[in-house]
Formats: C-alpha cells, structure tokens, sequence
C-alpha cells in the first residue's frame, strides 16, 4: 500500500482501498496486519510534519538522561521566538500519534482527512506558528521497536504477556501529564501573547484539565479554543468554579458531529458550555477536516476582537 497523489491509502497493484478482512474471518492476523500499517503511517506522519511542514521535533522531558525513555512534539521554527499567534493542536485518544486527528480516517479518508497536516499549513500560511501535541506516546516497551512489530515477537508477545514491560514515559505517563509539561516548560515561556487551541474528543477534556490546573496562565494566555466533539465536562472538571466557566463560555467553541449544515447550532442540554454549533457532518472522524475552514474564521474573528 501506499499513498496517491490525492493523499489516498490504495494498493499498489490492484489500486483498492486498505481490505480489513484480509485473511477470511482471522480477526486476530487482521488485527495484527492492520497495526503494522499503522505503525506505517505513524513513521510517515511524522516524515511528513518534518519534511513537508518543516516541523522540529522536540524531545522531553528536556532533562532526560541518556539511557531514559522520551516522548517528543513538534513545532515550528519559531513557534517560541515569535510574537505573532500560536496555534497549538491537541488530538483525541487512541493508538494514533502526532499529526494525526484519527488512524481509521487516515486508511479510509487520506491524509487531507486524517491528519492534522492541513490545520498545520493553514496556520503556517496565515503568518501563525504551531505546536502538534503527541499526548497519546506515553509508555515504552522494553523490547525494542523492530522486535516489538515483527510477526514472531507480536506471538511471543501474545502468548507471554509476562515478557512484555511497559515503562511510562516520565512527563508523558497520561494525555493530562503530556499537555501539562509542553505547557510549563514551552507553551507558557513563548513569546506568543496570543495562543489558541484546537482540541478533538479526548483533547478536549485535556485542555479543560490544564485549565483546571494552570488556571490565570492559561486564562492570560490563551485567546480562544475551538473544540471538535469534546469529551470535557465543566460540570464536573471545574467543580462549578464561575470564572473558569465564564472563561469557557466566552472564549471556546466547540463544533459537534451533527445533520445540520456547517457552523448552525446546535442546542445541549447536557452541560453549561460554550456556544455549541454543527461541524457539517454526522461522521465523527471527518469532523475536524469538515469545519477546517469555520475553525479558522472563527479564530480570525476572536484574535480581532481581543
């Protein structure tokens, strides 16, 4: 498989999309199949945020030791240095890594859809600079990564699972603790006075918890979030603190897989939140590509007003 020049995952031969079912009713080989190409894809994103979108990857913690398992982000070039906006990405969980909204939107959809690329160049093109969380690289196994994904190692592993140690990355052990440590040693030192959020599912109820955690920093320095299908709950995150919600309310909206056109509201009655509205689509993984363009003249709008 590889992918065409519209960024599409197709079979070299037959020109077909990714088949799951592989091996006639082996879910376990085509379990095993299909986290080898995603181990694929994971090594071609990150090419990619380095290659194409000039990205720099940052290791952490910043004082690891030699022999000490890291996790890593990226940014770009001057994503410190620069005074201008700084929009910082924040994904959903799952086995899917920096620079990627989902995995199965990538297989299914392409690249344009399931990777983070076009917020990255869309930013880059507006003069912005950007950070690109990797929240969800949070242990290391003890074997190595080429053992750990050939055929064998994957039945050793399965049929021991004693012989498998997992170490938690120190500063990256959770999506919560990732966020926080890019946050205290990068985020809050830049010379940004202006940075936003773009957070999906999961990494939306990050954000609330930096918040939480980080509460007149971030209300000083962030300007604006927009969520994508958040799994935050003020509620019951904030403790029913007034200024953070008030915070939420006035700087954060979230747009929601939903029938309704692109950008309508769409109404909650399940929590005190930020205006809700409609991200133009009822798929949850193609909501991040689909209100791409709202997001941004929502951003534009907010940064004008501020």
């Amino acid at each position: 498989y590889d992918f065409n020049i519209k960024g599409e995952l197709r079979h070299l031969d037959t020109n077909e999309s990714f088949v799951f079912n592989y091996y006639k009713n082996a879910h376990e080989q085509n379990h095993k199949r299909y986290q080898v190409l995603g181990h694929r894809i994971t090594q071609y994103v990150y090419e990619l945020l380095e290659r194409v979108c000039m990205l720099q990857k940052v290791y952490i913690p910043t004082d690891a030791t030699e022999d000490e398992p890291r996790s890593f982000f990226y940014m770009s070039k001057n994503a410190l240095a620069s005074s201008s906006s700084l929009i910082v990405l924040l994904q959903d969980r799952g086995v899917f890594r920096a620079g990627q909204w989902g995995q199965r939107t990538i297989v299914s959809e392409g690249l344009e859809h399931g990777t983070q690329i076009p917020f990255i160049t869309m930013t880059l093109q507006s003069h912005g600079e950007v950070i690109v969380l990797n929240p969800n690289d949070n242990f290391v196994n003890l074997k190595s990564e080429k053992e750990r994904l050939s055929f064998s190692a994957m039945e050793e592993a399965r049929t021991s699972t004693q012989s498998i140690c997992w170490i938690p990355k120190r500063g990256s052990s959770s999506p919560e603790e990732h966020t926080m440590y890019v946050w205290d040693h990068f985020i809050s030192k830049s010379a940004a006075k202006n940075v936003a959020f773009i957070a999906h599912g999961y990494g939306g109820l990050v954000f609330v918890d930096l918040l939480v955690q980080r509460k007149w920093e971030v209300m000083n320095k962030v300007y604006s979030v927009a969520f994508i299908d958040s799994m935050h709950n003020i509620r019951h995150q904030t403790r029913n603190d007034p200024q953070i919600q008030e915070w939420i309310q006035k700087y954060c909206r979230e747009w929601v897989s939903n029938s309704k056109p692109l950008d309508k509201a769409v109404g909650s009655l399940l929590k005190v939140n930020c205006p809700t509205v409609s991200a133009g689509t009822e798929k949850y993984g193609l909501a991040p590509s689909c209100c791409l363009h709202a997001i941004f003249k929502y951003l534009k709008s907010t940064l004008k007003a501020k």
